[in-house]
């Protein structure tokens, strides 16, 4: 990717930026192929989920994502340029697409700026192969043609378009030019135009649904131990789908705006797919990040309810700590992981003991991995070989996920899957989409996980499950 340190932010003129955008046709011509301009300005500090609610249509693809104690939020709609593979190779696919379509770019603006440049945003369906009716595809990647990020409080606006050999760059320019005046000084009431049909007053759930029902999940938690007991599998990470339909539709983000507020320390976010669905969650789970040449990702498993007073939730947590159970689980878990690192080449380091990680509803034992990244190895190869983690699939991986489906009883579609962002220096951060719901008007499903190994309870992973859905839906209406 070609980088200008160029201010257009400041060009005098809309014409300036025809020009310069003229210029840019005539490289597509000459390189026989079309660019991808991304220009990137720094703007006041703006709410990315406000400005993505102001504008927000069900017929485009957007994508949201935000860790609120950290002061990171990072919003995309609408798309410059998408690719979706499928199949085994959908990783290398995706990383083949995003490094040929950056030795095609050209951005421009500081490049000091948080989130410079395009960014592109992907999301990946836990198995590499999906239904036809499945409302996503086996691997999403888009940059989108705008994009509002925030971290350390300030604020980036960025705009991206394609700029082929046919393209009308008049009509480039002026989206362009429209939308860096409109972030200049944004508009939050511009949003409260729209018209607005629901009655949030007599918003309710009507009808709730789910296959085989908590008979059939206990069913599938007796099974998978049996399974456990022959040796099949050490362990087993198994979900249930609940399905909703309201009374009035559900607007994603204002879920989104509801699950932020309350799981400050997860990841808020929201993928949507352009035809009317999109999939939401408050995730507490990192799959993996890289920065400044630094590889993180973390073990997470067991779990426990936070308690009604202090005392109640240092019992709870102390009982979670001392679990052979739970301990076990999370040690398959980091085992794994470092298992997998060292396959990439990372000398991982970790602490000796899990610690609490503390969410508003229930806390787990938690590590935290680092290590320095390996010449040659880029983002999407850690994503490909740590998904699944054995927090969500299961131990030995293959045995356990050839399993899943046939417990389940369902696709799980973007469940678990990893979704997240690289950015032009092939840097980025995964997490792994759980505690979510795919929303589509006026219906929902809601997902929830638990991992079953030796001395797992039918009655108690019910109740676990049953925790996770409620932290849910108290935050769906």
């Amino acid at each position: 990717m070609d980088t200008l340190p160029l201010d257009l932010s400041q060009s005098p003129n809309r014409e300036a930026l025809e020009g310069f955008l003229e210029g840019c046709k005539l490289r597509a011509i000459e390189k026989e192929h079309a660019q991808l301009i991304s220009i990137s300005v720094e703007s006041d500090l703006l709410d990315p989920l406000a400005v993505l609610e102001s504008i927000y249509e069900p017929t485009q693809p957007h994508f949201y994502v935000e860790r609120p104690l950290e002061g990171v939020a990072l919003a995309g709609a609408e798309v410059a340029v998408r690719y979706t593979p499928g199949g085994t190779a959908r990783f290398k696919g995706a990383n083949d697409f995003i490094e040929g379509t950056l030795e095609n770019a050209i951005a421009i603006g500081d490049v000091d700026l948080p989130f410079f440049g395009p960014h592109f945003f992907c999301g990946f369906t836990f198995f590499h192969e999906v239904a036809p009716a499945e409302p996503f595809p086996a691997a999403s990647v888009f940059v989108p043609s705008w994009q509002v990020s925030v971290k350390d409080s300030r604020c980036v606006a960025t705009a991206n378009a394609l700029v082929g050999v046919d393209s009308d760059t008049k009509l480039i320019a002026a989206r362009i030019w429209n939308a860096n005046t409109k972030f200049k000084s944004f508009d939050y009431h511009a949003g409260e135009s729209k018209p607005d049909e629901r009655d949030r007053s007599n918003w309710r759930v009507e009808t709730t649904d789910e296959e085989g029902g908590t008979e059939g999940f206990g069913q599938a938690v007796a099974a998978a131990l049996e399974e456990i007991e022959d040796g099949t599998f050490d362990k087993i990470v198994l979900a249930r789908a609940q399905d909703l339909r309201a009374n009035q539709s559900f607007h994603p983000l204002e879920i989104l705006n509801a699950l932020r507020d309350r799981f400050s320390d997860c990841y808020s976010f929201s993928f949507a797919n352009g035809k009317g669905q999109s999939f939401i969650g408050a995730s507490p789970e990192r799959l993996v990040q890289l920065e400044g040449g630094t590889i993180a990702t973390d073990a997470l498993a067991g779990s426990a309810p936070r308690g009604a007073s202090a005392a109640e939730d240092a019992r709870f947590g102390t009982a979670l700590l001392r679990s052979e159970k739970d301990r076990r689980e999370q040690k398959v878990v980091l085992d794994s992981m470092i298992r997998r690192l060292a396959n990439l080449g990372v000398e991982a380091s970790t602490s000796d003991y899990p610690k609490l990680k503390r969410l508003s509803n229930v806390q787990h034992l938690y590590n935290e991995i680092m290590g320095s990244i390996p010449d040659g190895i880029g983002l999407l190869d850690f994503v490909e070989n740590l998904h699944p983690s054995p927090a969500v699939g299961g131990s030995p991986r293959e045995a356990a996920c050839k399993r899943i489906p046939d417990l389940e009883r369902f696709d799980r579609g973007l469940y678990a899957g990893p979704i997240g962002w690289v950015n032009s220096r092939g840097e980025g951060e995964f997490f792994v989409s759980i505690r979510s719901a795919l929303v589509d008007g006026d219906s929902a499903r809601l997902y929830a996980g638990v991992g079953i190994v030796e001395g797992s309870v039918p009655e108690k992973e019910i109740q676990e499950t049953d925790l996770k859905f409620k932290a849910l839906l108290e935050n769906l209406l």
